[in-house]
Protein backbone atom coordinates (compact mmCIF):
# COMPACT_ATOMS: atom_id res chain seq x y z
CA UNK A 1 0.00 0.00 0.00
CA UNK A 2 1.37 3.42 -0.95
CA UNK A 3 -0.52 6.56 0.98
CA UNK A 4 0.96 9.94 0.39
CA UNK A 5 0.49 12.88 2.85
CA UNK A 6 -0.05 16.02 1.02
CA UNK A 7 1.17 18.96 3.91
CA UNK A 8 3.13 16.97 6.90
CA UNK A 9 1.97 19.32 9.66
CA UNK A 10 -0.58 18.48 12.50
CA UNK A 11 -3.15 17.25 10.21
CA UNK A 12 -1.67 15.52 8.31
CA UNK A 13 1.18 14.16 10.16
CA UNK A 14 -0.68 12.73 12.86
CA UNK A 15 -2.60 11.46 10.06
CA UNK A 16 0.64 9.66 9.08
CA UNK A 17 1.64 8.34 12.40
CA UNK A 18 -1.62 6.67 13.27
CA UNK A 19 -1.90 5.22 9.27
CA UNK A 20 1.84 3.69 9.80
CA UNK A 21 -0.16 1.97 12.97
CA UNK A 22 -2.50 0.52 11.08
CA UNK A 23 -0.45 -0.56 8.18
CA UNK A 24 2.80 -1.19 8.78
CA UNK A 25 3.85 -2.47 5.49
CA UNK A 26 2.48 0.67 3.98
CA UNK A 27 5.09 3.15 2.41
CA UNK A 28 4.33 6.51 3.73
CA UNK A 29 5.75 9.39 0.96
CA UNK A 30 5.23 13.45 2.31
CA UNK A 31 4.22 16.63 -0.57
CA UNK A 32 4.94 19.84 1.06
CA UNK A 33 6.44 23.23 -0.50
CA UNK A 34 8.54 23.53 2.56
CA UNK A 35 11.51 21.30 2.36
CA UNK A 36 12.67 21.63 5.39
CA UNK A 37 8.91 20.54 6.60
CA UNK A 38 9.61 17.19 4.83
CA UNK A 39 13.14 16.95 5.58
CA UNK A 40 12.16 16.59 10.03
CA UNK A 41 9.34 14.49 9.09
CA UNK A 42 11.38 11.78 7.71
CA UNK A 43 13.89 12.10 10.80
CA UNK A 44 11.07 12.20 13.14
CA UNK A 45 9.66 9.33 11.71
CA UNK A 46 6.72 10.39 10.26
CA UNK A 47 6.92 9.70 6.65
CA UNK A 48 9.78 7.44 4.64
CA UNK A 49 10.81 10.16 2.02
CA UNK A 50 9.28 12.78 -0.54
CA UNK A 51 7.03 12.01 -3.38
CA UNK A 52 7.05 12.67 -6.91
CA UNK A 53 5.20 12.58 -9.49
CA UNK A 54 5.62 9.12 -10.24
CA UNK A 55 4.19 8.12 -6.84
CA UNK A 56 0.84 10.29 -7.08
CA UNK A 57 -0.01 8.25 -10.24
CA UNK A 58 0.45 4.66 -8.43
CA UNK A 59 -0.79 5.79 -4.63
CA UNK A 60 -3.50 4.24 -3.08
CA UNK A 61 -4.29 6.86 -0.39
CA UNK A 62 -3.55 10.29 -0.69
CA UNK A 63 -4.30 12.68 2.29
CA UNK A 64 -4.71 16.57 1.82
CA UNK A 65 -3.76 18.48 4.81
CA UNK A 66 -3.04 21.86 3.27
CA UNK A 67 -4.48 25.48 3.49
CA UNK A 68 -7.68 26.00 2.33
CA UNK A 69 -7.45 28.14 -0.46
CA UNK A 70 -4.63 25.94 -1.88
CA UNK A 71 -5.98 22.97 -1.95
CA UNK A 72 -8.41 24.56 -4.68
CA UNK A 73 -5.98 24.58 -6.26
CA UNK A 74 -3.74 21.47 -5.40
CA UNK A 75 -6.94 18.83 -5.04
CA UNK A 76 -8.24 18.53 -8.96
CA UNK A 77 -4.27 18.44 -10.01
CA UNK A 78 -4.05 15.61 -7.63
CA UNK A 79 -6.86 13.70 -8.94
CA UNK A 80 -5.79 14.57 -12.70
CA UNK A 81 -2.63 11.93 -11.47
CA UNK A 82 -4.00 9.06 -9.50
CA UNK A 83 -5.42 5.86 -10.46
CA UNK A 84 -8.81 4.76 -10.40
CA UNK A 85 -9.20 2.80 -7.40
CA UNK A 86 -7.03 5.92 -5.46
CA UNK A 87 -8.58 7.79 -2.47
CA UNK A 88 -8.44 11.08 -2.13
CA UNK A 89 -9.28 12.98 0.89
CA UNK A 90 -9.42 16.52 2.15
CA UNK A 91 -9.27 17.50 5.92
CA UNK A 92 -9.81 21.36 5.45
CA UNK A 93 -11.88 23.27 7.43
CA UNK A 94 -14.26 24.98 4.39
CA UNK A 95 -16.55 22.65 1.89
CA UNK A 96 -17.70 24.71 -0.32
CA UNK A 97 -15.60 26.13 -2.53
CA UNK A 98 -14.01 23.39 -2.85
CA UNK A 99 -16.51 20.79 -3.56
CA UNK A 100 -18.05 23.43 -6.05
CA UNK A 101 -14.71 23.17 -7.86
CA UNK A 102 -14.52 19.50 -8.15
CA UNK A 103 -18.52 19.61 -9.28
CA UNK A 104 -17.34 18.42 -13.01
CA UNK A 105 -14.04 16.85 -12.62
CA UNK A 106 -14.01 13.41 -14.39
CA UNK A 107 -12.41 11.87 -11.15
CA UNK A 108 -15.04 13.25 -8.40
CA UNK A 109 -15.95 10.19 -7.36
CA UNK A 110 -12.25 9.23 -5.84
CA UNK A 111 -12.45 12.37 -3.82
CA UNK A 112 -13.98 12.23 -0.15
CA UNK A 113 -14.51 15.98 1.28
CA UNK A 114 -13.90 15.61 5.36
CA UNK A 115 -13.24 17.45 8.06
CA UNK A 116 -11.69 16.16 11.29
CA UNK A 117 -12.67 18.32 14.51
CA UNK A 118 -9.41 17.53 16.24
CA UNK A 119 -6.20 19.35 16.51
CA UNK A 120 -3.78 22.03 18.66
CA UNK A 121 -2.61 25.39 18.52
CA UNK A 122 0.84 23.64 17.19
CA UNK A 123 2.08 23.52 13.82
CA UNK A 124 4.87 21.97 12.03
CA UNK A 125 6.07 18.24 12.13
CA UNK A 126 6.62 18.10 15.83
CA UNK A 127 3.18 18.48 16.24
CA UNK A 128 2.23 15.41 14.75
CA UNK A 129 1.00 12.61 17.07
CA UNK A 130 -0.52 9.60 17.58
CA UNK A 131 -4.19 8.99 18.51
CA UNK A 132 -5.12 12.75 17.63
CA UNK A 133 -8.63 11.75 15.78
CA UNK A 134 -9.42 9.14 18.87
CA UNK A 135 -13.04 10.03 19.73
CA UNK A 136 -13.49 12.76 17.52
CA UNK A 137 -16.01 13.84 14.99
CA UNK A 138 -15.04 13.71 11.80
CA UNK A 139 -17.62 16.15 9.10
CA UNK A 140 -17.99 14.12 5.53
CA UNK A 141 -19.61 16.48 2.82
CA UNK A 142 -21.45 15.23 -0.14
CA UNK A 143 -20.37 11.77 0.52
CA UNK A 144 -22.79 10.06 -1.88
CA UNK A 145 -20.56 11.84 -4.81
CA UNK A 146 -17.29 9.01 -3.31
CA UNK A 147 -17.15 6.16 -5.12
CA UNK A 148 -18.98 3.74 -2.71
CA UNK A 149 -16.05 0.96 -2.85
CA UNK A 150 -14.23 4.04 -1.84
CA UNK A 151 -16.27 5.03 0.56
CA UNK A 152 -16.03 1.49 2.61
CA UNK A 153 -12.54 2.13 2.91
CA UNK A 154 -12.21 5.21 4.04
CA UNK A 155 -14.77 4.60 7.00
CA UNK A 156 -13.06 1.44 7.54
CA UNK A 157 -9.79 3.58 8.00
CA UNK A 158 -12.02 6.19 10.08
CA UNK A 159 -13.40 3.63 12.08
CA UNK A 160 -10.14 1.95 13.37
CA UNK A 161 -9.35 5.77 14.48
CA UNK A 162 -11.98 5.23 16.63
CA UNK A 163 -13.60 8.39 14.92
CA UNK A 164 -17.43 9.71 15.13
CA UNK A 165 -18.98 10.00 11.97
CA UNK A 166 -21.35 13.14 10.94
CA UNK A 167 -22.70 14.26 7.54
CA UNK A 168 -22.80 17.60 6.84
CA UNK A 169 -24.10 19.82 3.54
CA UNK A 170 -21.45 21.73 2.49
CA UNK A 171 -22.38 25.46 3.12
CA UNK A 172 -24.44 24.24 6.22
CA UNK A 173 -20.74 23.11 7.35
CA UNK A 174 -19.04 26.52 6.91
CA UNK A 175 -21.60 28.23 8.74
CA UNK A 176 -21.38 26.14 11.57
CA UNK A 177 -17.87 25.87 12.11
CA UNK A 178 -18.01 29.86 11.23
CA UNK A 179 -19.51 29.68 14.51
CA UNK A 180 -18.11 27.07 16.63
CA UNK A 181 -14.47 27.11 15.70
CA UNK A 182 -13.56 30.50 13.28
CA UNK A 183 -15.48 32.90 15.62
CA UNK A 184 -12.98 31.27 18.42
CA UNK A 185 -9.87 32.03 16.80
CA UNK A 186 -10.79 35.30 15.75
CA UNK A 187 -11.35 35.81 19.53
CA UNK A 188 -8.74 34.63 20.84
CA UNK A 189 -5.81 36.81 18.61
CA UNK A 190 -7.82 39.38 19.28
CA UNK A 191 -7.51 38.96 23.08
CA UNK A 192 -3.82 38.26 22.98
CA UNK A 193 -3.29 41.56 20.24
CA UNK A 194 -5.17 43.75 23.32
CA UNK A 195 -3.30 42.54 25.93
CA UNK A 196 0.11 42.74 24.35
CA UNK A 197 -1.18 46.26 22.99
CA UNK A 198 -1.86 47.44 26.82
CA UNK A 199 0.51 45.18 28.79
CA UNK A 200 4.00 46.18 27.47
CA UNK A 201 6.02 44.35 30.00
CA UNK A 202 6.18 40.72 29.32
CA UNK A 203 7.03 39.55 32.69
CA UNK A 204 3.85 41.11 33.82
CA UNK A 205 2.23 38.85 31.63
CA UNK A 206 3.27 36.05 32.19
CA UNK A 207 3.34 36.78 36.44
CA UNK A 208 -0.38 37.88 36.38
CA UNK A 209 -2.13 35.37 33.66
CA UNK A 210 -4.38 32.89 35.15
CA UNK A 211 -4.76 29.72 33.56
CA UNK A 212 -8.31 31.00 32.56
CA UNK A 213 -6.54 34.00 30.07
CA UNK A 214 -4.03 31.17 28.83
CA UNK A 215 -6.69 28.77 27.89
CA UNK A 216 -8.50 31.82 26.40
CA UNK A 217 -6.14 32.86 24.62
CA UNK A 218 -4.64 29.91 23.75
CA UNK A 219 -5.44 29.48 19.92
CA UNK A 220 -3.93 32.49 19.18
CA UNK A 221 -0.47 30.62 19.32
CA UNK A 222 -1.70 29.11 15.84
CA UNK A 223 -0.68 29.48 12.68
CA UNK A 224 -1.60 32.46 10.73
CA UNK A 225 -0.23 30.17 7.52
CA UNK A 226 -3.04 28.18 8.26
CA UNK A 227 -5.97 30.34 9.57
CA UNK A 228 -5.65 33.72 7.02
CA UNK A 229 -6.87 31.22 4.32
CA UNK A 230 -9.54 30.09 6.18
CA UNK A 231 -10.85 33.30 6.87
CA UNK A 232 -10.50 34.42 3.39
CA UNK A 233 -12.66 31.15 1.93
CA UNK A 234 -14.88 31.26 4.72
CA UNK A 235 -15.27 35.55 4.58
CA UNK A 236 -19.01 35.50 4.26
CA UNK A 237 -20.14 33.37 7.25
CA UNK A 238 -17.27 34.99 9.26
CA UNK A 239 -18.65 38.31 8.87
CA UNK A 240 -22.12 37.40 10.27
CA UNK A 241 -20.43 36.14 13.12
CA UNK A 242 -18.23 38.60 14.16
CA UNK A 243 -21.21 41.06 13.39
CA UNK A 244 -23.80 39.23 16.17
CA UNK A 245 -20.30 38.73 18.67
CA UNK A 246 -19.39 42.70 18.65
CA UNK A 247 -23.33 43.07 18.80
CA UNK A 248 -23.01 40.77 22.40
CA UNK A 249 -20.34 42.73 23.05
CA UNK A 250 -21.55 46.24 22.54
CA UNK A 251 -24.36 44.79 25.12
CA UNK A 252 -22.37 43.61 27.57
CA UNK A 253 -20.53 47.16 27.65
CA UNK A 254 -24.25 48.72 27.95
CA UNK A 255 -25.03 46.92 30.64
CA UNK A 256 -21.81 48.04 32.40
CA UNK A 257 -22.11 51.66 31.91
CA UNK A 258 -25.52 51.70 33.34
CA UNK A 259 -24.59 49.51 36.30
CA UNK A 260 -27.30 47.16 35.34
CA UNK A 261 -25.46 43.80 37.38
CA UNK A 262 -28.48 42.21 37.54
CA UNK A 263 -28.83 42.05 34.02
CA UNK A 264 -24.90 40.96 33.81
CA UNK A 265 -25.55 38.20 36.10
CA UNK A 266 -28.58 37.03 34.14
CA UNK A 267 -26.76 36.58 30.85
CA UNK A 268 -24.04 34.98 32.32
CA UNK A 269 -26.25 32.60 34.06
CA UNK A 270 -28.48 31.82 31.10
CA UNK A 271 -25.37 31.52 29.12
CA UNK A 272 -23.80 28.76 31.63
CA UNK A 273 -26.61 26.30 29.35
CA UNK A 274 -23.47 25.56 27.65
CA UNK A 275 -22.11 23.83 30.16
CA UNK A 276 -24.68 21.16 29.01
CA UNK A 277 -24.35 21.09 25.66
CA UNK A 278 -20.17 20.76 26.09
CA UNK A 279 -20.47 18.19 29.18
CA UNK A 280 -17.83 15.15 28.08
CA UNK A 281 -15.66 17.48 26.04
CA UNK A 282 -12.23 17.60 26.87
Amino acid sequence: MKIIITGVGLIGGSFARDLRNLFPQAGILGMDLNPDHLERSVKLGVIDGEAGPEDVAMADLVIIAIPVDAAIKVVPEILEKVKDECLVIDTGSTKFRLCESLKDHSKRRNFLAAHPIAGTEYSGPEAAVTHLYQNKTLIICEVEKTAFKLQERAFEIFRQLGMRIRYMDTRAHDKHIAYVSHLSHISSFMLGKTVLEKEKNERDIFDMAGSGFASTVRLAKSSPAMWTPIFKENRENVLETLTEYIANLSHFQQLLEQNNFEEIYGEMERTNYIKTILKGIN
